[in-house]
């Protein structure tokens, strides 16, 4: 009996072994018209609703293997489609035959795939979170998520998803620990207005001014324009750098500290220095152009001017008043993880910037570390909502900003957005006619999501994959699928899971 030979990179599979030999005629001889498929699994369980793959062996009536072609499909519904190399793609919860056919003859392979696990308080009038966002994740493979809500500053729903480690079938909690990605913007956007409020800073200033230590490469020359770069500028991502045009320095770490004969991976002030000696892409304040490297900038300001490590000033006078004690920043390898933080999943392998050959992306592809302001936070979904309602301007739960702080917030770059109906502020997308802000955030093994609804309403979305499957449109689908969800409840419930 052949051994089974069911794969998947992030599927645990407990195949059953047996062996089918299912249709066709009987072996009469050496005619490939007479066939038979054999699948090498006819049952697996699945525990993680990712890829997988079941292998067929066509042979011909004298029992040899022979190179056939052979086609598969499924009349399940919940299976989302079988590809030719017999990848079974959105498996859902249930059983789902598999059929491989070669010529008139064929096999089958039923697999079963659990329900993913959900963890937190269950609440029957959210359950349209319940059915719809563990559906989304099975569409597209995602291993692991947390969501949560708020109405009216209460903490009314707080779900875990999936898993949070998959060869371990962990459950994700739903206090799990995310890389949040590009929400850690909003949060330096806090820090610098709180320094303003504090009358410790100008976001008027020269933002470069105040690092006056970090100098552009020998034999270069600096763009005269970057000596005029505010730090509303940098905020509002109209500071003059178009990664479209000149790439994202941010994710080239190697490249970096090479040119500039430093130890690798380079770090944020190096990264300074290197941009320091290029050209900008554009007249500073006339273009949006979301800037990782201005939100790098903006964390060696914020730290010059409080007079100790970013984080540290973000903890004491942004997280702290609100009671917020895990989140913290990063770390670029697994050995790292944090008590809580969920694995981080991708499709792809690269060469590690860290050195040793292949690594999985997220845990080896990007510098983590030098992301601080702008991408390397590291949150739950209620926390990241205790942050939102504190910064809110509604009148639910106490903010940490003054009101005027908060209109400045709102404000952005003038002449830059048109007719359209959204504009960046200072950290945040915002669609004036429903006053709903938000922030989405996406690296290799990252997908968030952070909302603030004019409503009264916010939600928090965390992920521990961005794309398991080629092509895939998780992201883009996760904004309407929540408010698909937000739409479907038709009762909100008292309470407070804050406390």
């Amino acid at each position: 009996m052949p051994r089974a030979n069911v794969s998947s990179p992030l599927a645990l599979v407990n195949a059953a072994l047996l062996l089918a030999a299912c249709g066709g005629s009987e072996p009469t001889g050496p005619n490939n018209s007479d066939l038979t498929v054999q699948l090498d699994a006819t049952s697996a369980t699945v525990i993680y609703a990712g890829n997988l793959t079941l292998s067929a062996t066509v042979r011909n009536g004298s029992g040899q293997v022979v190179s056939e072609p052979v086609s598969w499909s499924s009349s399940n519904v919940q299976v989302a489609a079988v590809t030719s190399n017999g990848t079974v793609l959105g498996a859902g919860p249930g059983q789902a035959r598999i059929t491989a056919r070669s010529g008139t003859a064929s096999a089958e392979a039923v697999i079963t795939v659990p329900a993913l696990p959900l963890t937190g308080t269950e609440v029957p009038a959210l359950s349209s979170f319940d059915r719809i966002i563990p559906a989304l994740m099975v569409k597209w493979g995602i291993p692991g998520g947390a969501v949560a809500v708020v109405k009216d500053g209460r903490l009314v729903y707080s779900r875990g998803y999936g898993y949070a480690n998959v060869a371990n079938a962990t459950p994700t909690a739903a206090d799990a620990l995310f890389r949040l990605a590009s929400i850690s913007k909003p949060i330096t956007a806090v820090a610098a207005l709180k320094l303003q409020e504090q009358g410790r800073l100008d976001l008027n200033a020269p933002a470069f001014a105040f690092r006056p230590d970090i100098k552009e490469p020998t034999g270069t020359t600096r763009d005269a324009r970057i000596n005029g770069i505010t730090l509303k500028q940098l905020l509002w991502h109209v500071g003059g750098w178009d990664r479209d045009v000149s790439g994202d320095p941010m994710f080239n770490p190697l490249a970096i500290a090479q040119v500039l004969g430093r130890p690798a991976p380079a770090g944020c002030e190096d990264v300074m220095s290197f941009m320091l000696g290029r050209p900008l892409d554009f007249a500073p304040g006339t273009k949006f152009a979301y800037s990782n490297f201005g939100y790098c900038v903006l964390g060696r300001v914020i730290e010059k001017v409080a007079g100790m490590p970013y984080a540290d000033f973000v903890q004491a006078e942004v997280l702290g008043p609100i009671g917020i004690t895990r989140m913290r920043i990063g770390l670029s390898l697994e050995s790292g993880r944090a008590p809580g933080e969920v694995t981080y999943y991708d499709r792809d392998s690269t060469i590690s910037i860290f050195g040793g050959g292949l690594a999985p992306w997220p845990y080896g592809g990007f510098y983590l570390e030098s992301f601080d302001a702008l991408g390397a936070w590291i949150g739950s979904a209620p926390d990241l909502l205790k942050f939102m309602t504190a910064v809110d301007g509604f009148s639910t739960r106490p903010d940490i900003l003054q009101p005027e702080t908060i209109q400045l917030m709102q404000t952005t770059a003038q002449g830059v957005w048109g007719t359209l109906p959204y504009y960046y502020m200072m950290g945040w997308l915002r669609r004036p006619l429903q006053d709903n802000w938000w922030h989405d955030g996406s690296l290799p093994g990252t997908t968030t999501l952070l909302v603030r609804a004019g409503n009264g309403l916010a939600w928090a979305a965390l992920f521990n994959a961005r794309s398991m499957k080629p092509t895939s449109l998780f992201a883009a689908e996760l904004d309407p699928a929540l408010w698909q969800a937000v739409g479907e409840v038709t009762s909100w419930p008292g309470g407070d899971l804050f406390h």
